[in-house]
């Protein structure tokens, strides 16, 4: 039998990989995907036809305090800004499974107020 955190992590993964089969980032328009844990949240910005990361931010080392929310909220800006620096004024957004609402949505808020268009 599956434990109740495993089950709820399973059911994340295959809504996230619904919503990647539909969504797939380029150069010009990388994807920015999100992950949450229960501690720490964290973006990229992808480029899926190379395969390569182009910029990421997270909470983790970035020594940064306040709530949850507004450590969500300053790692959108932060990554808005490490994509201006590489000219990337657009990108698709993926939630990675997550809903969005609370973290992940205080992150593509303050992605948005940084200058990234998604």
């Amino acid at each position: 039998m599956h434990t109740t955190n495993q089950i709820k992590r399973m059911h994340r993964e295959r809504r996230a990989k619904r919503i990647r089969s539909t969504i797939s980032g380029t150069a010009a328009r990388p994807r920015l995907a999100v992950f949450r844990s229960n501690r720490f949240i964290s973006a990229q910005l992808i480029d899926d036809v190379k395969g390569v990361t182009l910029a990421q931010a997270t909470d983790r080392k970035s020594g940064t305090k306040g709530s949850k929310l507004e450590r969500a909220a300053a790692v959108g800006k932060a990554l808005a800004k490490a994509a201006g620096e590489k000219k990337i004024a657009d990108a698709v957004f993926d939630r990675g499974g997550f809903l969005y609402t609370g973290r992940v949505k205080a992150l593509a808020e303050g992605a948005r107020e940084g200058g990234l268009k998604f």
